[in-house]
Parts: C-alpha cells; structure tokens; sequence
C-alpha cells in the first residue's frame, strides 16, 4: 500500500534530526525539500538570497509557490515516483505544507482559505503530486527555534536566509501552520517547553508513535 508520510515544522524545529533518525528506524525512501543543487532548486536559493527584489508580498505569496511546486514535481518524477508507486513508505521532510505555511502568511488571513484551495489544486490535481498520508508538524516554539538556528550557524546571524532571520515573519508562519493544521489534520509534536527543546529521543518517540500507527492501516 502506497504511503506518503511528512515531517512538517519551521525553521529550526528539527526536522533534519528527525530524519536522519527515521532513516534508522524505518525501511523506507527518504527525501527532503528543496532540491537546491538542481535546475529548479538553484531558482529557490536566489528567491532566499533576495536575489529577485520581490516587493508585492501578494505576488511572492503565488510566485515562490509556483517555484517550491515545480521543483517538488521534478522531484517527484525523475527521482521517487516509481518507489513509491511500489508500495515502499516515502517520508519527506517538507513538502506541499511548506508552501501553506511560508507563503500564505503573506497574504491577508481572509485570503488564506482560497490560497489554500488554489495550492491543493495546482501540487495534488494539475500536478497530480500525491497527497500525504500522514502530516506531522513539529512544533518547536519559536525563541527555541531562533537559539537553534544561532547554534547552527556559528552565531553568524548573516548566513540566515530572509525567512530564518524575520522572527515575525517566523511568528506569523506559525499562526499559518496552526491554522492549516486544523483544517487538514496534521498531527502536532510538542518540541520544546521551558524556553529548552525537548530531547531529540522524546521527540523521535512521539514522531514514531504516530508513523508506526499510520503504516498499520
């Protein structure tokens, strides 16, 4: 049976420690998104560097969505297509999500519902990418996220790209997950509390937990 599970979050949540652990713990084919080193890709690391001068945020919002798409539907069909059409379990860090969660928060939250339409129809219908079996959101408050991402870059706040380095961008992206969460059932992970991420093994047991309880259906 054909299964697509997501590991979703923000910035700094930890979703690339979660995979590496999953790739211990599950036979299955791994991806991660974007695909920076490919055609399409390399077109998503100038829109992060700023590169494209976008100024109408209602213009960026579709723009940048169009980019993630494309580079996700290339993915999809020169590299995991056949594998998961298989039947061998695909678990992704980010995928269509993504999009829900940095873009839309760009527009007015009136917009929201409609921007959401417009993204399930152009990635799952014109695109026919498939839908998730499975979407768990990280939830990693987000002055923990900012002090791991720090961490992660030696202090140089410069290397951030123009979403890591906007906390109300971050706070809003949030407001957007929880919102996208509701209504397409995510399954939310608690990753921090106290000011202090919870372990990577608590968080590694709860993400397990869910996965395992999706694959036995």
């Amino acid at each position: 049976m054909k299964k697509l599970i997501v590991i979703e979050g923000l910035d700094g949540c930890g979703k690339s420690t979660q995979l590496e652990c999953l790739k211990n713990q599950y036979d299955a084919h791994f991806i991660t998104f974007p695909y920076y080193e490919t055609d399409s890709g390399r077109m998503i690391s100038a829109y992060l560097r700023g590169d494209l001068g976008e100024t109408d945020q209602k213009i960026s919002a579709y723009s940048a969505s169009i980019m993630y798409a494309a580079d996700r539907y290339t993915s999809y069909r020169t590299h995991w297509k056949a594998l998961y059409e298989s039947g061998l379990p695909v678990i992704s860090a980010r995928y269509v999500s993504s999009n829900a969660i940095y873009q839309m928060t760009k527009l007015e939250r009136s917009e929201w519902d409609s921007y959401l339409d417009w993204l399930c129809d152009l990635e799952y219908e014109k695109l026919g990418m498939p839908r998730p079996d499975l979407t768990v959101f990280l939830d990693m408050p987000g002055e923990i996220s900012q002090k791991l991402l720090s961490k992660r870059y030696g202090g140089d706040e410069s290397k951030k790209d123009i979403h890591e380095r906007d906390t109300a961008f971050q706070s809003r992206c949030r407001e957007a997950a929880m919102y996208t969460a509701e209504r397409f059932g995510w399954k939310r992970v608690l990753c921090g509390e106290n000011g202090e991420p919870l372990s990577v093994e608590t968080i590694n047991g709860a993400v397990r937990a869910l996965i395992d309880e999706e694959l036995k259906k």
